[in-house]
């Protein structure tokens, strides 16, 4: 374990080798961290790195298998998220929730509102004391005006004079600044700063490589679960830091075979929703995988399902094979010959209490029914012969979809679609939530779609997908295209540089 060698702070807080598994699936392999008091401590890795784990380790949330943690030089075992606040940790997530009907003060203190002789509330004393909250962080926020309507930036900001009022010692910033403009995030930072010059140890966790260098004393890594590295920030850089990341072996788990490339089959051209994307424009060519690449919230699945017809657009064009697709229609796209594999398999791509088979020939019913009816036995053939060329494992066709695996009942969105003869196939994190196996199998498929002359456009979130199974890369950030890579260009850092848009994608 590399940590750093100005060791004289006191650890506010010790994290070692805890483990979590949720049934046969590992969380976390290894959660390793220390965080110094006077300190703003980075924590980075991939989706899937098992960050999210870890702070809610340390949030109470769940509870680790094995391991042990420290607060403050004491061994503590937290059951629930009011013995991790008792400890003196706060967790500041992305998007607060805060009452909406309260005052700004009724939130902070609500629950332990000061009283009065009496008993009442102590209006007065409430809103003096969070005057003065705002006053140490040097933020004018109103103690009097209600919630609702603020700016996420300062709910962020009452979330944290709530967490100076229970005196913590330990902050957690999970994703801050997903969601706020320069302006707001530089003034986060400067609460950060003074809390960390008053002594809080500070836990940030972001995608963001420039904020991560800007802000941050140490920087943590983790990949697949487990701890890999601690630095000392300057003595890391940003390749560094994705080379430590990423490092796995691709070549095993993404099986890309070489396919021919056709004409364009897919052609979007400036497609903009005010406030979600901006002038998106792209081909996919037949035989061609198109990965959408960028961290969360860049807008990759709002393109693909406005090009899907799920979501509407205000401007831009969207041609099947050189025809137009009529706006806000997937009737009109499945038509055209497109297929669309959703990130949320469950709700959206699959019935649950229906049958395997029933669920391969959803797409089917019109060209399946005769007079309105639908011969069972038509459509367990048809199922039987897409399950097999996907090697779906079921006991029965008939046996209800949600006794499959993960990997089994994504194959089954993947075969409802490829019934249809697609000529493109979206696929939104065709592997999220599946086994490494299985991953490979789920590859296996996609690079023979496309030597079959399939086009494929896939949104993933894990940058070994992206490299492993893409010929062309479009780089999100911020609901603009910020690079385009082929496959011989693409590498994690170029990819990474362009989705935080760090000073070096900027070049």
């Amino acid at each position: 374990m590399t940590m750093s060698p100005n060791s004289a702070t006191p650890a506010a807080l010790e994290l070692n080798s805890a483990t979590k598994s949720f049934g046969a699936v590992t969380a976390l392999a290894d959660g390793t961290i220390e965080i110094r008091f006077g300190e703003i401590h980075a924590l980075v890795g991939e989706n899937g790195a098992g960050k999210s784990t870890l702070v809610k380790i340390l949030a109470g949330v769940h509870q680790p298998d094995s391991g042990h943690f420290t607060v403050n030089g004491e061994h503590v075992s937290f059951r629930s998220p009011a013995d991790s606040k008792d400890a003196g940790i706060s967790v500041i997530y992305q998007e607060p929730t805060l009452f909406p009907d309260l005052t700004v003060a009724e939130n902070i203190f609500i629950g332990r509102q000061p009283r009065g002789r009496l008993g009442l509330i102590d209006r007065a004393s409430m809103h003096s004391q969070a005057r003065e909250l705002f006053a140490r962080l040097g933020v004018p926020i109103d103690p009097d005006r209600v919630a609702e309507g603020l700016s996420i930036a300062d709910q962020q900001i009452i979330e944290i004079a709530k967490a100076i009022s229970l005196d913590a010692r330990i902050l957690v910033m999970d994703e801050p600044t997903a969601a706020l403009s320069g302006v707001e995030v530089e003034r986060l930072f400067a609460v950060a700063r003074s809390l960390r010059d008053r002594g809080t140890g500070i836990l940030f966790i972001s995608h963001r490589f420039d904020e991560v260098f800007d802000l941050c004393d140490r920087i943590t890594v983790m990949r697949d679960g487990a701890f890999i590295a601690t630095h000392d920030t300057p003595d890391i850089t940003v390749d560094g830091l994705v080379r430590e990341m990423v490092g796995r072996d691709i070549a095993t788990l993404f099986p890309k075979q070489d396919a021919a490339i056709g004409e364009a089959v897919l052609s979007v051209s400036n497609l903009t929703r005010a406030g979600v994307f901006t002038d998106i424009s792209f081909d996919v060519r037949a035989g061609e995988i198109v990965a959408l690449a960028g961290l969360v919230g860049a807008g990759r699945t709002e393109v693909a399902r406005a090009v899907f017809g799920i979501d509407r657009y205000d401007t831009g064009t969207v041609l099947l094979s050189g025809k137009p697709i009529r706006a806000h229609s997937p009737q009109s796209a499945i038509d055209a010959g497109m297929g669309f594999v959703p990130e949320d398999r469950r709700k959206q791509g699959l019935v649950m209490d229906l049958s395997v088979a029933r669920n391969v020939t959803l797409t089917l019913r019109r060209t399946l029914a005769r007079f309105g009816l639908i011969n069972a036995k038509d459509e367990r053939r048809v199922a039987e012969e897409w399950s097999a060329r996907l090697q779906v494992k079921t006991g029965s066709q008939d046996l209800s979809v949600a006794t499959l695996s993960g990997g089994n009942q994504q194959k089954v969105v993947i075969a409802k679609w490829l019934a249809t003869a697609p000529r493109l196939l979206i696929v939104d994190e065709p592997t999220r939530g599946i086994d490494v196996g299985t991953k490979a199998e789920v590859h296996r498929l996609i690079s023979e779609l496309a030597v079959q002359g399939i086009a494929v456009l896939m949104i993933s979130s894990e940058l070994p997908e992206v490299l492993g199974m893409a010929d062309t890369i479009l780089v999100m950030h911020e609901g603009r295209i910020s690079a385009r890579l082929s496959r011989d260009e693409a590498t994690a850092e170029a990819v990474l540089h362009a989705a935080s848009a760090s000073p070096e994608s900027a070049a």
